[in-house]
């Protein structure tokens, strides 16, 4: 069994060559109830500001919408009011934030700044979300999605409230398992191949607790979820992709190897930190983090003639200490030292560690080409695209509607460049590997009648 240690106080600064025996270190001062920073500190320094950008989208469907009335509030008043655009989205606003500093090492006041959000559209169920985070110089994304009045089966608003990151707030630790599942036993479900899912099912609560909601979520919405609410966005790239990996290999091997369901649960994974990984539904999902899962949401982490995705554990390396386990603090600081994603990673897990990808992408109506279409590309891979982003045009009109014939021409890449704008990609005019899955992504989202909620 993984041992644990209680918070306590200390001075030292940890860093990865101490974590076999590093000490906790507890936090400063929590934030006041209205929302803000407080501390000595935070009133001596210069704040920061931030970017925050409220995306709007229907239960039904992937359906931007548009004219919504966004009020965004601090703990003093409102502070924004504003209207969604045709894609359903606010533009991004700028934000008190904290400095940046206060994020770089564990023991400083409260890193992210957090705000009070209203949304309102005629037809629809109001939505609040509380305690939405703002990182200095990072962007923000509030995603709301609102219920048409014609479905609504409860009267009233909705109101969410934002956990904080488990970095910041008190989560109980990960109780330790086997890094590599046993499939010998009797029973024992497990997949033939691993497959990245279009859908998996969170238990919002312990394993054990009956009265916890189960939801539907995109494998990659769930990373981005994840990765949003358990390492801070201002951190260095190749730290941010290491624990995305780890994160996405924990994710895969619940998936791969059927865990809860060989034990009788109807859902893939929980949102308990003792168990899973902190999922929080309406979370604040940040751009940097976001747009690394769409690059990389296939990939996970493997050793030699093992199959099953690694179940990689990891603990936050100050209020817990897991020896032989990626330390998120110590991550960071690998981070700064210039090291690499994979060499971070092998720090931890060992040299043997290596990044893997899955043969096998569920929810698609048609697999990546193999190679970048761009201007010039002809053929039906073009085509197949192209109708795709026809049928995505409907429902988003800022991308210009495209010819299904095959060209891609500037009209195409005009419509590409559209659409990376709005759905967070780099804006290149080419359909790389990220372009052409968040394509067929929100085209299966756009074209379906009603989606699991």
């Amino acid at each position: 069994m993984q041992e644990y240690y209680s918070a306590l106080q200390c001075d030292n600064v940890l860093r990865p060559e101490l974590d076999s025996q590093q000490r906790v270190c507890g936090k400063p001062d929590m934030p006041g109830q209205d929302g803000r920073y407080h501390s000595e500190l935070s009133r001596q320094d210069t704040p920061d500001r931030g970017g925050l950008r409220i995306d709007v989208t229907s239960t039904i469907a992937i359906h931007p919408v548009s004219n919504a009335i966004v009020r965004v509030y601090n703990g003093t008043g409102l502070v924004e009011e504003i209207r969604t655009d045709s894609s359903g989205q606010s533009g991004e606003l700028t934000l008190e934030a904290p400095p940046r500093e206060y994020s770089m090492e564990p023991e400083q006041p409260q890193p992210f700044s957090q705000y009070r959000v209203q949304v309102e559209a005629e037809g629809y169920r109001p939505v609040e979300v509380t305690d939405v985070e703002v990182f200095p110089e990072e962007l923000s994304i509030q995603p709301v999605r609102m219920e048409p009045l014609e479905t609504a089966q409860t009267e009233g608003g909705e109101n969410i409230v934002v956990p904080p990151n488990t970095l910041w707030g008190d989560y109980p630790p990960k109780i330790a398992e086997n890094e590599i599942r046993p499939v010998s036993e009797s029973g024992e479900i497990v997949l033939s191949r691993v497959a990245i899912p279009e859908y998996v099912v969170v238990h919002d609560g312990a394993p054990s607790d009956a009265t916890a909601k189960d939801y539907y979520v995109r494998y990659r919405d769930y990373i981005k979820n994840v990765a949003s609410g358990e390492i801070y966005s201002t951190w260095p790239d190749a730290t941010l992709r290491a624990n995305i990996l780890a994160i996405m290999s924990f994710t895969m091997n619940r998936v791969y190897t059927e865990f809860y369901r060989n034990k009788g649960y109807d859902f893939t994974v929980t949102s308990s930190t003792a168990y899973d990984q902190k999922w929080s539904y309406g979370r604040t999902i940040f751009y940097n983090i976001s747009q690394i899962v769409d690059e990389m949401f296939n990939n996970y982490l493997s050793r030699p003639n093992v199959i099953q995705p690694i179940l990689t554990q990891y603990c936050d390396g100050q209020q817990v200490s897991c020896p032989n386990w990626l330390s998120q603090w110590g991550s960071k600081y690998l981070g700064d030292q210039g090291y690499r994603s994979i060499e971070i990673l092998r720090y931890y897990y060992g040299s043997d560690m290596y990044i893997n990808s899955a043969e096998e992408i569920s929810g698609i109506p048609a697999s990546w080409p193999g190679e970048d279409l761009t201007v010039g590309s002809t053929g039906s891979k073009v085509r197949q695209m192209q109708e795709q982003l026809a049928v995505i045009a409907r429902s988003y009109p800022a991308i210009p509607s495209v010819s299904t014939d095959g060209i891609y021409g500037d009209r195409t890449r005009q419509a590409v460049e559209a659409f990376q704008k709005i759905f967070d990609l780099p804006v290149t005019g080419i359909v790389d590997y990220p372009t052409w899955y968040k394509i067929s992504q929100i085209y299966v989202g756009v074209s379906r009648i009603a989606e699991l909620n």
